[in-house]
């Protein structure tokens, strides 16, 4: 299990990806705590919960992706667990 609390500058983002797994299966929770003033959208091809501030996906399995922060900054509470 990890938890992280990340910042997004302007200018910033996640290009498309799986995150790879040796064993089990991959769970995260992203919680927005700030969203961006434009951009920074969450992507992922198929999202668990898909709310405007909470996110739980796979992410060994599913595509995800944040789009470029064109203005301002976002701010998240990322929690991820491996479950065996």
């Amino acid at each position: 299990m990890d938890a992280y609390l990340i910042k997004f500058p302007q200018g910033s983002e996640i290009k498309p990806h799986t995150d790879e797994v040796k064993t089990g299966r991959h769970f995260r929770l992203n919680v927005v705590l700030k969203h961006a003033a434009r951009g920074g959208e969450f992507m992922c091809e198929n999202p668990i919960i898909n709310y405007s501030r909470i996110k739980l996906f796979r992410p060994d399995i599913e595509r995800h992706q944040v789009l470029k922060i064109e203005q301002g900054t976002r701010y998240i509470l990322s929690i991820g667990w491996i479950k065996r």
